[in-house]
């Protein structure tokens, strides 16, 4: 990455600034604006989300926010009630609060003297999401959004469920909130009403995990916030960019399809990241391409943004398994609609002898059983990568053992699929709660197994995701099951691998049974998204290296460290994926800030034991400065019988080394068809 310095206006910084919002609370803000715009107003650009702008997000703040208001613009980065030194308590995600508070934010911001009442949000992640969920409001300061790596759907699409199974991922980050919430506001700021402030946290923010599996089908809880439920209300120009290793990119097509107004995708190889430091490789410019939406959507400029391809992708070619890539080879392509009417589908019927066939002609029909084991799934990697460890899936013939493989014979051209591909199953299981996990593989001359996509289905879940049904046992069921969208080129000499199964453990969690399901190959059937070659791509500007501003001056303590590992015991026939999210100890040097952050996950299970699945996270954070100093323990386990979850959790927090408080939590909450 190109560090600049020298941009063409001189910053203002302003470390924090307080902005009155709803309910009486003022929440906290670090504001870059160019120097002079007190006289000469300018646009600005609001980033809104809970993760800390005194540390968690310094860095990629810095690089950002500095380089935007070099160019002209107005950066707020506002941390939610409750989070960083913000007033309040953070009970949940996407609140009506929330957004109450964020539309408070943009009059205030409106009504400075330095902003010339054009406002845009931008954001990864919580940030995305908000700033879409903000714009459904349609609050007159906001003219524009820029939403990276978030949903449309809180249910369909989002870090808790898919296809209507609840997702590994929905502990995980639940247990992220956790630790969060946990962790004070800087005394430097605050002052002594710091300690009031952490009680009031500690005792009210609550345990998140609780109200999500209380809400385990698509109902009220989840339809708020999400702005599937009236595209129309989104009416102002958005620009929605996510990665093939993230877990958002499905959002990008249906905002290209759905919204009315000027839009633009743009999906590369990354993570659950920002593709200025994108990883995978390769990561691009981006902050040139946010500049460019902002100058035209914020200061009229007539750039041509609107009048550019409506989808950039990365075109990823073929590449080994491997669960961590620094750089995935490829190509960008565009269309300049989506739907794309170029998109062919190219159908796959399920054949005997486990065949892939490109046509229907002599089909017969063939009853196949498939019946995983409870551990199938530990190679999966993370339902949300953020490529930052080997959290990736690995090759794949490590899970086929378990499951149906249907595949077809090399490949004699070429194939580039752009597209969700989506598999149509004739299946019937023994139980009346199952699911059924479908993964598209790339298998190479080696005959290694690149996962290309995958996709999940609750089988309860085959006609509603509000109002689900019980499987009648032995029954025939015609399912469709949507895999994520995926730009993938598959070589000549390569062949195309189906593979089905009745378990993805962890990413998914486990049936209440062992729940055999039987399939029909006739009816049943693979359909690719077909993508002709468009000799334009050639012609396509690049998006040149990534150039940012200075990151902060900091100092590493302790280095971080991320892994994953998947053991085996045969004795006891438990299978294990043990997770270590260490990010090490760092001082931010101009506060004098030192911060540690440690994560551990385990999630296990035994082979033939459905009951037997279990996740545990454990969370450990500290702050210090010179004599002050904080901690954090928090841990959570989840695990499930065949009627109920049960949850035990435990927060510790101390100053010093003295305990300032403690809570346990026991619960049990029935299961709904999961």
């Amino acid at each position: 990455m190109t560090i600049i310095k020298d941009f063409p206006h001189e910053i203002i910084e302003e470390e924090n600034v307080w902005i009155p919002v709803t309910d009486g609370l003022n929440l906290a803000a670090r504001i870059w604006r160019p120097k002079g715009s007190d006289a000469s107003p300018v646009p600005a650009v609001l980033e809104y989300i809970p993760y800390r702008k005194r540390f968690g997000t310094t860095e990629r703040d810095e690089i950002t926010h500095k380089y935007l208001a070099g160019h002209g613009y107005a950066c707020i980065r506002l941390d939610i009630r409750g989070s960083g030194e913000s007033e309040g308590v953070l009970t949940d995600e996407y609140l009506q609060s929330e957004f109450d508070d964020g539309i408070a934010a943009l009059e205030w911001i409106a009504g400075q003297d330095w902003c010339d009442g054009n406002i845009g949000m931008m954001g990864i992640s919580w940030g995305g999401f908000n700033a879409l969920q903000i714009a459904a409001m349609r609050p007159p300061q906001l003219k524009a959004v820029v939403t990276v790596s978030s949903s449309d759907d809180r249910y369909a699409d989002d870090i808790h469920h898919m296809g209507g199974t609840l997702l590994g991922d929905n502990l995980s980050w639940s247990s992220v909130m956790f630790s969060f919430n946990t962790m004070p506001p800087d005394p430097a700021l605050v002052g002594d009403r710091w300690r009031d402030m952490w009680k009031e946290r500690l005792e009210g923010s609550g345990l998140w995990l609780t109200t999500w599996l209380q809400h385990q089908r698509r109902d009220a809880y989840w339809r708020h916030g999400s702005i599937c439920e009236n595209y129309e209300a989104v009416d102002i120009p958005v620009f929605a960019v996510s990665g093939w290793a993230d877990g958002y990119t499905n959002t990008v097509f249906r905002l290209m399809e759905n919204l009315s107004g000027p839009r633009k995708g743009l999906l590369g190889p990354w993570g659950h990241t920002y593709p200025h430091i994108g990883r995978p490789g390769p990561a691009i410019d981006f902050l040139y391409e946010l500049r460019r939406w902002w100058d035209r959507w914020l200061k009229g400029e007539e750039n041509g943004v609107e009048s550019e391809p409506m989808i950039r992708a990365w075109m990823q070619d073929s590449a080994p398994p491997y669960p961590e890539y620094d750089h995935r080879p490829g190509r960008w392509v565009a269309e300049d609609s989506w739907p794309s009417p170029r998109i062919e589908t190219q159908t796959y019927w399920l054949g005997r002898g486990m065949n892939l066939d490109d046509t229907e002609t002599g089909q017969e029909e063939e009853a196949l059983n498939v019946q995983s084991p409870v551990t199938l799934g530990l190679y999966a990697g993370k339902w949300c990568s953020y490529a930052n460890g080997p959290d990736l899936a690995g090759d794949q013939r490590l899970e086929d053992g378990g499951s149906l493989v249907f595949q077809t014979e090399r490949l004699e051209e070429p194939i580039e699929i752009m597209g969700s591909p989506e598999v149509e199953l004739d299946i019937a299981s023994d139980k009346p709660v199952a699911l059924v996990a479908v993964r598209l593989s790339d298998i190479r001359p080696d005959q290694q197994a690149t996962r290309i996509s995958y996709g999940l289905l609750n089988l309860t879940h085959r006609d509603s995701r509000a109002h689900p049904g019980t499987l009648e046992p032995g029954r025939r069921y015609k399912v469709r099951v949507p895999m994520n969208h995926i730009a993938q080129t598959i070589p000549a000499g390569h062949r195309i691998r189906l593979s089905i199964s009745s378990v993805y453990w962890p990413l998914a969690w486990t049936p209440p049974e062992d729940a055999r399901l039987t399939l029909w190959t006739r009816a049943s059937r693979l359909n690719l998204p077909v993508r002709p070659p468009r000799a334009s791509d050639e012609d396509l500007p690049d998006f040149g290296d990534p150039v940012s501003a200075p990151p902060p001056e900091t100092t590493t303590l302790a280095a971080p460290e991320h892994t994953w590992r998947v053991s085996h015991d045969l004795a006891s026939q438990v299978s294990s994926l043990e997770v270590t999210d260490d990010r090490g100890r760092m001082r931010f040097d101009d506060i004098d800030l030192t911060v540690t952050a440690r994560a551990r996950e385990v999630y296990s299970a035994r082979g033939d034991d459905f009951a037997s699945a279990r996740g545990e996270t454990e969370w450990w954070r500290s702050l210090s400065r010179g004599s002050w100093s904080v901690s954090s323990r928090t841990r959570t386990v989840l695990r499930a019988d065949r009627d109920n979850f049960h949850i035990d959790a435990e927060l510790d927090a101390c100053e010093g080394d003295v305990r300032q408080f403690s809570r346990s939590w026991s619960q049990t909450i029935p299961r709904d068809l999961v």
